[in-house]
């Protein structure tokens, strides 16, 4: 029996297509750095994700040539299995799109939308959408590369006096692209502040195809919210997705059927932790699997004390120091206690 087998309304609703790729559902996993790895795209997809995308690849030399950005590579499980790359040269990126592909990738991202200063400092990420020609030029390499569809994650503009996501999308749309994600956030706001979903629809209405849109959504509300107020063809989660891989198929499912489905049980819960834990040390081996988990290991026992089960607060924290796999194992399998009953 399959723990994660959740039946969906989204598996009954029509599929939508991204170039060749048939999704079901209207709820992706974004790439988020540190957190998108291959165990938790995996759960996310088993859960019911329409896409989920792995963490971002450097196109450089240095990025490219190491371990953990081959790894990012890996979408062993995962189908389909979309790859998000970065990077400043279009000679660079579209070698780095020919890799993707070789490694098996169904779909390949580019981002342009990453705030972090050691990824727009170097012309990459979000700082591409001050040089739009740029960014074009490698959008068009990334295209010419591949046989694969590829897409674009992009924010509203560098900041409010340039809104230029609109542009940036046709431009796209014009060399081949067949997905826009906007994140409702301009780059100067980094993750300050609220998503103004509403200014995505500028976006949708500048292009013809699909534009996904990101930022804040928390919950089957939200997404609603979302697509009411932008006109997207889906949303996409991303920080909310951490300690409940889960969420983005919860979504999914409540999208397409107008109610929740049901709650799951804490031997799921628990089955989706130890698995998570245990692929990590497959890939990473014991002592880097055990330090890339952990901040999967605390979300995952914060996020079960928000939902109501008992955490205690020593087991916690030895979840996430203990340097033992298997004493956190044994802590896992404590993890979804029911709360305590208080004395009569």
């Amino acid at each position: 029996m399959d723990l994660f087998a959740q039946q969906t309304c989204s598996d009954l609703c029509d599929p939508w297509h991204v170039g060749g790729l048939a999704l079901q559902g209207r709820a992706l996993l974004a790439p988020m750095a540190g957190i998108t790895d291959l165990a938790m795209r995996r759960l996310a997809r088993r859960f019911g994700a329409a896409l989920a995308f792995s963490e971002m690849v450097a196109s450089d030399a240095r990025g490219r040539d190491r371990r953990e950005s081959l790894l990012r590579l890996q979408g062993d499980g995962v189908t389909p299995h979309a790859v998000q790359i970065a990077g400043c040269d279009p000679a660079q990126m579209a070698e780095a799109a020919h890799r993707a592909e070789q490694a098996g990738a169904d779909l390949i991202d580019i981002n342009m939308g990453c705030p972090a200063r050691r990824v727009t400092g170097g012309a990459a990420g979000s700082a591409l959408m001050r040089d739009l020609d740029l960014a074009q030029a490698l959008i068009a390499a990334t295209v010419r590369a591949t046989k694969i569809p590829v897409s674009v994650k992009m924010r509203l503009g560098w900041d409010r006096d340039a809104l230029n996501a609109p542009e940036l999308a046709r431009r796209a749309e014009g060399e081949g692209a067949v997905m826009v994600t906007v994140h409702g956030r301009t780059r100067n706001q980094f993750y300050t502040g609220e998503a103004d979903w509403a200014a995505i629809r500028a976006t949708v209405e500048a292009v013809q195809i699909p534009v996904v849109a990101n930022g804040d959504c928390r919950d089957a509300a939200d997404a609603r919210k979302m697509l009411a107020l932008s006109g997207a063809k889906a949303v996409m989660i991303g920080r909310a997705a951490l300690g409940q891989p889960w969420l983005v198929g919860d979504i999914a499912h409540q999208l397409a059927c107008g109610f929740a489905r049901a709650s799951l049980p804490a031997e799921t819960r628990r089955a989706a932790a130890v698995e998570h834990f245990e692929t990590l040390l497959k890939i990473f081996g014991e002592t880097h699997g055990l330090r890339h988990a952990r901040k999967h290991l605390a979300a995952y026992a914060d996020q079960a004390a928000r939902d109501g089960f008992d955490i205690d607060p020593h087991a916690r924290r030895r979840l996430v120091e203990s340097e033992d796999p298997r004493e956190v194992q044994d802590l896992l399998q404590n993890l979804y206690a029911p709360p305590r009953k208080e004395a009569a």
